[in-house]
């Protein structure tokens, strides 16, 4: 459920950090400041707590998510490579073929 979590999560970071950064660059308009602005945070913090919580995540993917806009979707997919691995007995994606 975490990894769900975390990948809802960085998907509504990024596309709310695409339309503050549209607001910004075009009309501005304080309304969608202030809507998405906290969303954002929110979404944010969710996808460094659901890192954290993860079992299978490293350091390096606990440190990733922390950067801000990309750094979840990072981290879902160094946790998707990681589940692979571990799904195929341990063995490299070169002996799978």
């Amino acid at each position: 459920m975490t990894v769900r979590a975390l990948r809802i999560a960085a998907g509504v970071e990024l596309a709310s950090l695409a339309v503050l950064l549209t607001n910004l660059a075009t009309v501005h308009w304080p309304a969608v400041s202030s809507l998405i602005g906290p969303t954002h945070g929110c979404a944010y913090l969710l996808v460094v707590i659901c890192a954290a919580r993860v079992r299978e995540a490293s350091t390096r993917t606990r440190v990733t998510a922390a950067i801000p806009g990309i750094g979840g979707l990072l981290a879902v997919r160094q946790l998707s490579g990681a589940t692979t691995f571990r799904r195929n007995s341990g063995r490299t994606p070169q002996e799978n073929c």
